[in-house]
């Protein structure tokens, strides 16, 4: 795992690629909680990128190695920053666990055991979190106000 030199300024963004869905996280400027979760279409996800870039140039971008990889690999460069490709090994699982740490279950849901239990709403990322965590060599907080509910009806008004 590489590990990022904290003396470092600038935020990072990690990005779970997919055909229909992109998981996207940003962090803040010291690289120890997340600022930004989002759930996008790829387009959108580029978009969001670009902006990233222009408004507060990113030290990198971690990108996971599955589905969908390749495409980014090659579009990526355009935004001028470095590019980290990680495996995305274990990580939906792992994410779904991650999941249910930020946003406790609450009524029947408590209920389950904890392998029965689906979030209610996509978790790419969260996905894309934990790829950053695996680079970074850190956990990440998230900023109060990142509610990760508030990702699902983004996400819902992007595909609209």
């Amino acid at each position: 795992m590489a590990s990022r030199n904290p003396q470092s300024a600038g935020p990072w963004a990690a990005l779970d690629p997919g055909r229909s869905k992109c998981g996207l996280v940003l962090t803040d400027a010291a690289g120890m909680e997340i600022v930004a979760a989002l759930v996008l279409p790829p387009e959108a996800c580029w978009q969001q990128l670009q902006h990233w870039q222009a408004s507060t140039p990113l030290q990198g971008l971690v990108l996971g190695d599955g589905t969908g990889s390749q495409s980014w690999q090659a579009r990526l460069p355009q935004l001028g920053m470095p590019v980290l490709v990680v495996a995305e090994a274990g990580t939906t699982l792992a994410a779904r666990r991650r999941y249910w740490e930020l946003l406790p279950p609450r009524g029947w849901r408590r209920l389950l055991p904890e392998g029965l239990r689906l979030p209610p709403r996509d978790w790419d990322d969260v996905v894309a979190q934990l790829l950053l965590e695996r680079h970074l060599g850190h956990g990440l907080r998230r900023r109060p106000g990142v509610d990760p509910t508030r990702v699902q009806n983004f996400a819902r008004t992007v595909k609209a």
